[in-house]
């Protein structure tokens, strides 16, 4: 169901950042959430641990076969997605199969565009299509980017934030040049920002004076809802719409859509 924005063929976007801790698993539940106001939204769970698919309340008796299956062939994608409570989003959740993944396709000539292989079919379906990564540059990581159009690159605001983040820019750009020349970088997130905090000021400050226009005004805020929200099994937008973490994430989903449109995709 296409509302406004995207045009029908989905856009992929990987959220991914190889440290933990920076809100990935977070910004993706909400922003596929946000994202759903505008369009059907499907939100691929890529994460051993699952906690994109907690986070939207699915229990882990319904995850059947989920992206594992997805990945090893052994059965359609769209057969696997599921409708979430929230509107227009369904999920592809992640199923404790998921950590054996990198074994089961060692020897898997096609194991680095399984993910690929699997989505591409459901761009159809969608306006947006967005993947929780784990937090690795492992092989499920680079199934995501090569599948992905683009990567949103979440940066928690704490000491070290930058650290890390060249190796994952370096690994986007060998990506780019090497298996997927669509790939580019949708932008740099701050998360868990506190203008009260000087910490928080200094690696905004540093992280627009290295990336300019490459960080997304957005600011994702350091809000009690939003874990809260994760704790009853759904996204901030649906918990609280009036916090204002919910309110930051429906206006990361409009500036990515904006930045997305200019891009002026295929």
């Amino acid at each position: 169901m296409q509302i406004d924005g995207f045009p029908e063929n989905a856009r992929i976007i990987a959220i991914a950042n190889q440290k933990g801790g920076v809100g990935k698993t977070t910004t993706s539940v909400n922003l596929a959430a946000a994202l759903g106001r505008n369009f059907k939204t499907l939100l691929v769970d890529l994460d051993p641990q699952g906690n994109a698919s907690t986070g939207l309340g699915v229990p882990y008796d319904a995850r059947n076969e989920g992206t594992y299956a997805a990945l090893a062939g052994e059965n359609e994608a769209i057969n696997l997605t599921m409708p979430t409570n929230v509107p227009h989003l369904d999920i592809l959740p992640a199923s404790n199969d998921l950590a054996g993944t990198e074994m089961a396709l060692a020897n898997d000539e096609h194991r680095l565009t399984r993910l690929k292989d699997a989505l591409d079919p459901l761009r159809k379906y969608y306006g947006a299509i967005i993947i929780d990564c784990p937090p690795s540059l492992g092989l499920l990581t680079v199934n995501a980017l090569n599948a992905a159009d683009r990567v949103l690159v979440p940066l928690q605001c704490e000491f070290f934030a930058l650290e890390g983040l060249a190796q994952l820019l370096h690994s986007i750009d060998r990506i780019q040049q090497s298996i997927n020349p669509r790939l580019a970088l949708a932008g740099i997130l701050l998360t868990m920002y506190d203008r009260r905090n000087r910490l928080s000021t200094e690696v905004l400050e540093e992280t627009r004076n290295n990336f300019g226009s490459l960080v997304f005004r957005t600011l994702i805020p350091r809000n009690v809802r939003i874990p809260e929200a994760q704790s009853h099994g759904m996204p901030v937008t649906l918990h609280d719409s009036s916090s204002t973490g919910a309110g930051a994430y429906r206006r990361l989903a409009a500036e990515l859509i904006a930045r997305v449109k200019e891009d002026d995709l295929p």
